[in-house]
């Protein structure tokens, strides 16, 4: 008679997480090691550049001018209670540049321009034209998704300095507006607070945000499952996916910031 099989063996709670976190890992040093392969792909980094570009700035600048007037009324508020409404411009574009614009570029891209990528990804997946590249000889990652990947990331850092410039503006007229501000005390408390590596920690963030969100959308795009369907359920990870990402990302680089960065004295 043959032995009892044995109890089935269970995967460790938490394995698959730490699967997917490792191929995210493993995408982005290939994405970053297939960057400086020649040829470059070069139109197709600009056609996607174009695209990306062009179905995000104008979003970007709605939903950013509602925003910093949100922020803007929200602290002049906060900071009128305490009697320091001189400061109110200042704190307000503070807020905007380190952590309003970095998210609000990384949502707009993630959100539209990513989920189009994922999509076009998968797409070609489930059509296995990916494994005829393969066969061809031509690798995927550096024919698609490296020219895809600087793409989204180049218009991340593009966009959030526009987003900066038109937060600023719009939390400049609803202070001085609807708030009764004066203009001179609105800039001159601007640079009373801020400093140049506020500007380089919201770049870097914009940075840093781009090329998550392509590697997540470009991981989801590859690797598809149940067909059609499965691409529709790859792109809602993606989007999700990068937003817990982007927003745990964005806490640990301001926690760091902070201790290292002091705050500018008045």
């Amino acid at each position: 008679m043959s032995a009892p099989a044995g109890p089935r063996s269970r995967p460790l709670p938490g394995a698959g997480a730490l699967r997917e976190i490792g191929a995210l890992f493993a995408l982005a040093l290939t994405v970053l090691r297939e960057t400086f392969r020649r040829p470059f792909q070069a139109r197709e980094f600009v056609e996607q550049f174009w695209f990306i570009a062009s179905v995000t700035i104008l979003p970007a600048m709605l939903v950013t001018i509602p925003f910093g007037a949100v922020i803007a009324l929200q602290v002049g508020s906060l900071i009128e209670q305490f009697g320091a409404q001189s400061f109110t411009g200042g704190a307000s574009v503070l807020v905007l540049i380190q952590q309003a614009s970095p998210l609000i570029v990384s949502l707009l891209v993630s959100g539209v321009a990513c989920s189009a990528l994922c999509a076009d990804l998968g797409s070609r997946t489930i059509r296995e034209e990916l494994d005829a590249m393969e066969v061809m000889g031509v690798s995927p990652v550096h024919r698609l998704v490296v020219p895809r990947v600087l793409a989204v990331t180049l218009v991340a850092v593009l966009l959030n300095g526009l987003v900066s410039v038109v937060g600023t503006l719009g939390g400049y007229f609803f202070n001085v507006i609807l708030q009764d501000g004066t203009p001179g005390a609105y800039l001159s408390s601007f640079a009373a607070l801020a400093q140049l590596p506020d500007l380089y920690v919201s770049q870097f963030k914009a940075l840093l945000f781009g090329f998550i969100a392509g590697i997540v959308a470009a991981h989801r795009g590859l690797r598809p499952k149940g067909g059609p369907k499965g691409v529709g359920d790859a792109v809602n990870q993606s989007v999700v996916f990068t937003f817990l990402i982007l927003f745990f990302v964005n806490m640990v680089i301001t926690a760091i910031y902070l201790q290292l960065v002091p705050a500018k004295g008045i």
